[in-house]
């Protein structure tokens, strides 16, 4: 290896999760925060957790009925003023 081009290694880097698990592993950062890690992941736990209370179809269902009661509201609105 050349020397002065590789970062440091650090061999106790803390790994913090979210859930409050903590542990050791090898990195080139001292300090690791994560949002998720094998004690809470739901593939390893076997339980599943809902984030959002909606689902994206849900919420792209809902943003197309807005879009096509806000298209009628403009073409009202166009109708009047060409009158």
């Amino acid at each position: 290896m050349q020397k002065a081009i590789h970062p440091k290694y650090y061999t106790d880097c803390q790994v913090t999760c979210t859930c409050g698990n903590k542990f050791t592993t090898g990195s080139t950062v001292k300090n690791i925060d994560v949002e998720i890690c094998s004690k809470c992941h739901p593939f390893f736990t076997g339980q599943q957790k809902f984030v959002d209370s909606k689902g994206r179809i849900d919420k792209f269902i809902e943003k197309v009925e807005k879009s096509k009661n806000y298209i009628k509201k403009s073409k009202k609105k166009n109708k009047k003023t060409k009158k």
